[in-house]
């Protein structure tokens, strides 16, 4: 009897145990979906990121000020140094190692090409242009082999899907054969941010399938619109346009105008401009009074980290009101 009895006990007790840890299944099961669902769910943040040459160092400033309100960024997209800085961004440097590297790296000697390995001939680059860029190009080409994170779908490293880096980007330049907007989502990621600062004289296009590209500011140097396409539901733009021409009208052009002519008289990178800036959730726009493209000294580098940080501050309420609204 005391062995029945015992045996009973025993079964009972293995049949609570079972129901236990089938309740601790379900309930766990169903935190975990709960967890992919509001991940699943949340807002995606894009960070689009303007051109504008040295006074890109403001944009590292912003990056700071983003990073301290905790803000996840889930797209970048980025024109000209916009470009570099976003790329960089995408494969995980983040602003203290921007901040770092805009103080210390000789910008004009890897423009000039004197810091390039010589004998070095990139097909890609060819055509009208004081330099080749193929110092920057190298330059870039070091930074982003040197991270693990820097990986992609595709035969590493010229045929990248710039979806798989660890922040999906993008690049914008201008195709100018088209005179359209170039986005260039997949392929080698230094020679896109190469094709994407390429100033119209000073460097030589780059030339990628049917694409001859110069600068993305030509025609699109605050890409809002690229971003939503990438399917952003927020948007935080870092404009670092000075001089904004918000009520240009676009003129007639005839067949007979060459292409610089219509380009002139349509001038598509104000119409875009203005209608992305209005686009953008988030906008901040540094007041850099007094620096330009070529502004890579280092005083004037520190002092442009600071402007942006200050101008950033100016809208961290809404940078930490977004970060919490994406954790509800």
């Amino acid at each position: 009897m005391k062995i029945m009895t015992i045996q009973k006990e025993t079964g009972r007790l293995k049949t609570m145990l079972l129901t236990l840890l089938m309740l601790l299944c379900i309930v766990s099961a169903s935190h975990a979906a709960t967890i992919v669902r509001k991940h699943a769910t949340r807002p995606k943040v894009a960070l689009v990121l303007g051109g504008g040459g040295a006074k890109g160092a403001a944009e590292v400033g912003v990056l700071k000020e983003i990073k301290r309100a905790g803000v996840p960024i889930d797209y970048i997209v980025g024109t000209s140094i916009g470009s570099i800085i976003g790329g960089l961004y995408s494969v995980g440097y983040r602003a203290d190692d921007l901040d770092s590297l805009f103080m210390h790296q000789d910008w004009i000697s890897l423009f000039n090409d004197k810091k390039a390995k010589k004998g070095t001939d990139v097909k890609e680059i060819k055509g009208v242009g004081l330099m080749k860029g193929v110092g920057v190009l190298q330059f870039l080409d070091s930074l982003l082999t040197a991270k693990p994170s820097y990986h992609g779908k595709g035969t590493y490293p010229d045929s990248i899907d710039f979806n798989y880096l660890p922040i999906p980007y993008r690049a914008v330049a201008c195709d100018i054969r088209t005179g359209n907007t170039a986005v260039l989502s997949h392929g080698s990621l230094p020679l896109a941010m190469r094709a994407s600062m390429a100033i119209p004289g000073v460097f030589k296009p780059v030339r990628l399938d049917s694409l001859e590209m110069l600068d993305g500011g030509l025609v699109n140097n605050l890409p809002v619109d690229v971003a939503r396409k990438m399917g952003a539901d927020i948007v935080i733009a870092i404009d670092l346009t000075q001089n904004k021409h918000p009520d240009f009208t676009p003129k007639k052009v005839t067949s007979l105008m060459g292409k610089g002519l219509k380009w002139l008289r349509q001038r598509p990178d104000f119409v875009n401009y203005n209608r992305n800036r209005k686009e953008a959730d988030i906008y901040i726009n540094p007041v850099l009074k007094g620096y330009g493209v070529t502004s890579f000294k280092a005083d004037d580098i520190r002092a442009m980290i600071g402007l942006g940080q200050e101008a950033a501050k100016k809208e961290y309420t809404k940078l930490v009101a977004l970060k919490k609204k994406l954790q509800k």
